[in-house]
């Protein structure tokens, strides 16, 4: 992990995810690219825009910026995501971290169902940020997996991203009776990640549960997680079956917690 970008709205959830963001750069000895994104029809010209960027992470940066590894940049263009995505190409971004705004926005960042999403467009994973989060040790984190190969990739990358913390990493495949394959993929599934990643801390379950939403934030909750990852694909995939319309209010509903995205063809 070399190069996070961290996404700079300005807003309540942006202090957050900065905050978060600095925190894991240091932790991972990672380097941060700090960006934001502008429109020169609404709003000041590039030199105001540039040193309000940095006096926004002054503002919420403990330490002493002048000394953190961290970059500074801002990018007229009309679409965010569209200089979000391009910053990240430029950069060759190992991950990109930003906090969820409105509905609008937080749909972009998950669902992946527009061309404009930036899952679909981005050149790595996606660390979406709520508001208010405080800042601590990664204990537990639930991986929501299809027990598919591409799952192995993402997983993978995810070791490597939260090894300073060794968090306990727990696998779940939340199913309905009708669609479940039987035991045989977990234990095909676990023999793979045996073979492919060394982690001790790592296991993997089957949950059986007619609402599959209901089920994960119970199952997040019972296991006080630290993080949410998943893994989105193109036609099917656990994201497509929670998250719709109430996109929202349903990640709201399931506490304070960040969530990863992957994108199975980015892996």
């Amino acid at each position: 992990m070399k190069r996070i970008l961290y996404a700079a709205d300005y807003s309540e959830n942006g202090i957050s995810a900065f905050q978060y963001a600095i925190n894991l750069s240091e932790k991972l000895k990672a380097g941060l690219f700090a960006l934001h994104v502008f429109n020169k029809d609404r709003a000041e010209p590039a030199e105001g825009q540039y040193q309000k960027l940095v006096d926004f992470c002054k503002e919420h940066y403990d330490g002493d910026l002048n000394k953190a590894d961290i970059n500074f940049d801002v990018v007229e263009d009309k679409s965010i995501i569209n200089g979000i995505i391009t910053k990240a190409n430029k950069i060759n971004a190992h991950l990109i971290i930003t906090g969820s705004k409105s509905k609008t926005t937080v749909k972009k960042l998950l669902l992946g169902n527009t061309v404009e999403s930036l899952i679909v467009k981005s050149p790595c994973p996606i660390l979406t940020i709520p508001s208010s989060l405080e800042i601590k040790k990664i204990n537990t984190i639930v991986y929501a997996s299809d027990f598919e190969g591409k799952d192995l990739n993402a997983i993978y990358y995810l070791v490597k991203l939260v090894k300073p913390d060794h968090p306990a990493i727990r696998i779940v495949h939340i199913s309905r009776r009708k669609e479940y394959k039987g035991d045989e993929q977990m234990r095909w599934f676990m023999e793979l990640l045996e073979e492919k990643i060394a982690y001790p801390n790592i296991d993997a379950e089957v949950v059986f549960a007619d609402n599959i939403f209901n089920s994960l934030k119970t199952y997040l909750a019972h296991k006080n997680a630290d993080m949410l990852v998943m893994l989105e694909r193109d036609s099917k995939g656990l994201m497509k079956k929670l998250f719709h319309d109430d996109l929202v209010k349903k990640m709201e509903s399931l506490g304070n917690i960040p969530l990863l995205s992957f994108n199975e063809n980015r892996l």
